[in-house]
């Protein structure tokens, strides 16, 4: 894929721009980016990643690879702006919220099609990533999908409808995270602690722990039975996140999220 064309120039088309050039899975000078309207979006992006503007749009046949990144309910005035001048040949990679891999084929004709959810840990090479294909996706061709998004993370194939949950679990996953240190650093915050302090501490407590799964291999609950000394502080955190039903609300964090992808694929 010698030519890639971003249509949409949001946080995660620049995630996965910032993981690819500083990765150095693709050269800048092969990535193109485009949208409807902001064009110093464009610019901002072509200057911190040395990526081209797409200022003419009998270039789009040129494209090997095109990545469709608009906001959901932009996509179908996207694809008729670029459906014209679509080589027969040119792959799609999807990474849009809740749009079915049917939608797009309908948009811009029946051809090799990536529907991919990662997250925007992409930037540093670490996203976590659910992909599917459609049935004109070719052995061939799903490694070199493949091999583009294992260069800045992991990436696991589901079937298609199972990419609401991968949407609402580790694609949402990490503002999640981000709002729950918020809160760190606000109980912090009253015990008199900076937030520098709060945050070097839970970055690494959080960075810990997920190292430990890599690495020991045992159940979430045996590791947390590990910390949990009877009559202790973490049991005293723990029962405390009980009796303010910790785990419904995370239930209903996930869920809302896997339902509101399917509600944006019920609109299209």
């Amino acid at each position: 894929m010698q030519k890639i064309l971003f249509v949409g120039a949001g946080s995660m088309a620049e995630a996965l721009i910032q993981g690819w050039v500083e990765q150095k899975v693709i050269p800048s000078e092969n990535i193109y980016v485009t949208n409807r309207s902001k064009f110093e979006r464009l610019i901002e992006l072509s200057e911190n990643y040395a990526v081209n503007i797409l200022d003419n749009h009998e270039c789009i046949c040129e494209m090997d690879l095109i990545i469709l990144a608009t906001k959901p309910k932009d996509i179908q005035p996207a694809m008729e702006r670029i459906q014209p001048f679509i080589s027969k040949d040119t792959a799609i990679l999807s990474v849009l919220a809740g749009i079915p891999i049917r939608t797009i084929e309908e948009g811009i004709g029946n051809r090799p099609i990536a529907r991919v959810m990662p997250n925007t840990s992409a930037t540093i090479g670490m996203s976590a990533s659910g992909i599917a294909f459609n049935e004109q996706v070719d052995d061939y061709q799903k490694v070199l999908y493949l091999q583009l998004l294992e260069a800045i993370g992991i990436v696991i194939e589901v079937e298609e409808d199972k990419l609401h949950a991968v949407t609402a679990l580790s694609g949402s996953g990490p503002a999640y995270l981000y709002y729950l240190l918020e809160a760190w650093e606000a109980v912090g915050a009253e015990f008199g602690l900076s937030k520098e302090v709060v945050r070097e501490l839970m970055v690494q407590t959080i960075a810990g722990s997920a190292a430990m799964l890599q690495s020991v291999k045992e159940e979430p609950i045996v590791l947390r039975r590990k910390v949990t000394s009877p009559g202790g502080t973490t049991e005293a955190g723990i029962t405390a996140l009980e009796n303010n039903r910790f785990n419904e609300a995370i239930y209903a964090c996930i869920k809302s999220a896997e339902a509101r992808s399917r509600e944006l694929a019920k609109g299209q």
